[in-house]
């Protein structure tokens, strides 16, 4: 299982196509009107690691790239709701959101959007915490919804139930760089999220219909799916 013949979005800072790690093929995406042309330059490395550590997992895989951030970790909740409809629209099959709005007002416009997801076979994963705050779509029904254990592996995840509802727990590191200190590289939920959406990659790639509940059958059956 290594992701074959799946769409796999990522919405982040962009990507450094020419990195060692990235071995997949990408396309970068506008979906955002106001702009003209495809420009997923990564200025700040976050969006590499995190597609790298999902390619490690899913290297057959396509990738779209949608660029929602710039020079710093911040965007605007119209963009998101954009690069979401992009995916739903273009028939994504896994998306990863290593992201969260702690603004609870968007709930409204977001529940229809991840209501539009599941009925279209899009697969959302999103973290659930930032630090120690709640944020959305992590927190909503409907999306594979990803937390970070320190004390798992990189090429192993768990699941636990909250209110019956199944919470994906995974590594919060990325793919280790050569000569960089694992405590001087980036880290955190937004690669739990990462590390899990690798594993919902594999995990969709056997299945003659593709749904949320099929997923998460074959996701919590299997437990741990080691890397090839």
């Amino acid at each position: 299982m290594t992701g074959y013949g799946l769409k796999v979005a990522v919405i982040d800072t962009g990507i450094n196509a020419g990195h060692p790690h990235i071995c997949a093929s990408t396309h970068a995406v506008v979906f955002d009107p106001e702009e003209m042309e495809p420009s997923c330059e990564d200025i700040l490395g976050h969006g590499t690691a995190v597609t790298a550590a999902i390619q490690e997992k899913a290297p057959h895989a396509d990738y779209y790239i949608l660029k929602l951030f710039g020079n710093s970790l911040r965007s605007t909740s119209d963009r998101l709701f954009r690069a979401i409809e992009w995916t739903i629209e273009h028939q994504m099959d896994v998306v990863n959101l290593s992201l969260g709005s702690p603004d609870f007002d968007h709930r409204s416009t977001l529940e229809p959007l991840v209501a539009r997801a599941v009925e279209a076979g899009v697969l959302l994963v999103a973290a659930r915490y930032s630090e120690d705050t709640p944020v959305l779509p992590g927190m909503l029904d409907g999306v594979i919804s990803v937390d970070v254990d320190w004390s798992l592996s990189r090429d192993e995840y768990r699941v636990s139930r909250v209110s019956g509802s199944p919470i994906f727990y995974a590594s919060g590191l990325p793919r280790p760089l050569p000569g960089v200190p694992i405590r001087r590289n980036l880290s955190g939920i937004s690669f739990a999220v990462a590390n899990m959406t690798g594993f919902v990659a594999r995990a969709c790639e056997d299945l003659e219909q593709l749904s949320l509940n099929n997923v998460i059958c074959v996701l919590t059956a299997d437990r741990q799916m080691p890397v090839s």
